[in-house]
């Protein structure tokens, strides 16, 4: 029997302890694939206890990232933050060696606290707002955190003066030099040990202050405190912590964080899917504790480790689809924000929800589909001409009353505040609100499934054109599209997105397993989308062979 959505047992906690002393004492092999640096969407991910991230990963991934904002002429502060992973505090603490054994002018947290993903955004566009591209004063920044991954793993990922996701270029340059590093016996990396420095030295930003103080430019905080409107916040144990505190006090909400325990281990967690622990507000046996206590408030609120993602939780409806949380915020918002460019598109990732198609178009907005990433909203945000950017993962962020710029990394703190400016101003629930969208447009039934593939067939898969299905029906309607290319952006996807008028599949490789992930949707409901699902592993099957 399952034991999805109980709590933690004690065998289900790591040992800290070892954690931390395989960070320092196993050494990676360059040679070995799985033990070499390697940046997905989200930075650099592994655990010390199989040799992925270890003191080395990071001595040589620091050195990489001095050595590649060198390049790109980047002289202004690094701004340097972390979560609240047991790995986290030690590889914050290696990257510091480096950092200040290169004279770069590091900037840590004031408070020598937990900085979510979204406030070192912040912080970075904060610095260079007003200076060109080309300004060698400019800031970038490094926020230590896995996201929402288990206990035992660490993360590393570095934010360019966009203050975004680096790009594939910045990445694959860091990574292949991080790696020469590592092969090279780290010879070439500088470093000073940190018992050595002093820290009363080090540069020092209030990350949770600018950024809470900060709020009121793009949510409607009075509103949201002139209701009433109950707000539960559940930090599941990561950076947001301090800063929910600061928000209820600052602003005078009814906000009551109903889990202020930070612990490496996570024991307070239920399981999720796998019966692992996870700190991922949008899966329902991550949040089982969560949803239990939905009757409590009038909307509950859940973020990952660095808070760059977000769960809403509603007494009506329990845990949200984060698809038809994304679809109620874009309908909301474009409504709502008066200040906003009147031709700012609307900007999904091409596995979100059809339903935000519908709205968008409802809206008179232009769609720009692009592939999973956040980083493909950097540019569009930091212009205006995205005014919302949002991933089927639950993660998204937009702008501010006035149009401009707030984060151009997810903000998942910011998504759970508007949840309860949406119920302050409408008097309607989020979930509610989604069901009129339904009965609007029809409705969605969508799943993420994976199927076994190869090494083989997983490459073959990323690089499939549309032209290699020989379908022209799916589910019995007419294929409309057969996409290997993002339409809003031109961008490879990875893999192939098959679409019709009231359904689409996506089928892409996972990058850690022999996989690939099978997104599917379709606006005719469940059994509609499981002959949507038998058909797309046939079409799959076919493109493959052909």
């Amino acid at each position: 029997m399952s034991r999805a959505g109980q709590p933690a047992e004690s065998s289900d906690l790591i040992d800290i302890d070892e954690l931390i002393n395989a960070y320092y004492d196993k050494k990676p092999d360059a040679t070995v694939p799985a033990q070499r640096v390697a940046f997905g969407t989200s930075g650099h991910r592994g655990s010390s206890l199989s040799t992925s991230f270890n003191e080395d990963h990071i001595l040589a991934t620091t050195q990489a990232i001095v050595e590649y904002r060198a390049s790109q002429g980047i002289t202004g502060p690094l701004f340097l933050g972390r979560d609240t992973h047991g790995l986290s505090r030690p590889a914050e603490r290696t990257a510091i060696e480096v950092l200040v054994a290169n004279g770069v002018d590091v900037r840590v947290d004031a408070r020598d606290s937990w900085v979510p993903t979204p406030a070192l955004s912040h912080a970075i566009l904060t610095h260079n707002r007003g200076l060109s591209e080309d300004d060698p004063s400019r800031a970038d920044g490094i926020v230590v955190t896995p996201s929402h991954n288990p206990p035992r793993d660490g993360g590393f990922k570095y934010n360019p003066p966009h203050g975004g996701p680096a790009d594939t270029d910045a990445t694959g340059w860091v990574a292949g030099r991080a790696n020469e590093l590592i092969a090279g016996g780290l010879a070439d990396v500088k470093r000073i040990r940190y018992a050595d420095i002093d820290v009363d030295t080090l540069g020092e930003y209030d990350f949770r202050e600018h950024y809470v103080a900060d709020l009121a430019s793009i949510i409607d905080l009075p509103a949201i405190a002139k209701s009433g409107v109950r707000i539960g916040a559940d930090p599941l144990g990561g950076a947001s912590v301090e800063y929910w505190a600061l928000i209820a006090e600052r602003y005078g909400l009814d906000l009551t964080v109903v889990n202020p325990e930070v612990d490496p281990t996570w024991k307070f967690m239920t399981l999720d899917w796998d019966e692992k622990i996870r700190m991922d507000p949008s899966s329902p046996s991550a949040m089982a504790a969560l949803v239990a206590r939905r009757d409590e408030f009038d909307v509950l609120t859940g973020n990952d480790a660095d808070a760059d993602r977000h769960g809403i939780v509603t007494p009506d409806a329990g845990l949200m689809n984060p698809n038809h949380f994304l679809a109620v915020a874009i309908d909301y918002l474009y409504r709502h924000r008066a200040g906003w460019p009147a031709d700012a598109a609307i900007g999904k990732t091409l596995v979100s929800s059809m339903i935000i198609d519908r709205v968008a178009s409802s809206l008179g907005r232009t769609l720009i589909e692009v592939p999973v990433g956040f980083k493909w909203f950097v540019p569009g945000l930091i212009d205006g001409s995205v005014a919302f950017g949002g991933e089927e993962s639950a993660g998204a962020s937009f702008l501010r009353k006035d149009g401009t710029v707030w984060t151009t990394d997810k903000d998942g703190i910011l998504l759970c505040l508007l949840a309860a400016e949406i119920l302050a101003v409408t008097g309607k629930t989020p979930s509610q609100r989604y069901a009129e969208l339904e009965s609007e447009f029809g409705g969605a039934a969508y799943a993420r499934v994976d199927a076994p593939a190869s090494a083989a067939q997983k490459a073959a898969l990323s690089k499939l054109s549309g032209d290699a299905v020989t379908a022209t029906e799916l589910a019995g309607d007419p294929i409309t599209a057969k996409l290997s290319h993002a339409p809003g952006n031109g961008a490879a996807i990875g893999g192939l997105k098959v679409q019709t008028e009231s359904a689409w599949f996506a089928a892409r490789p996972s990058g850690t397993e022999d996989v690939y992930k099978l997104y599917a949707e379709s606006l005719r409901g469940p059994e509609h989308l499981a002959q949507v699902q038998a058909e797309a592993r046939a079409v799959v099957t076919a493109a493959l062979e052909g």
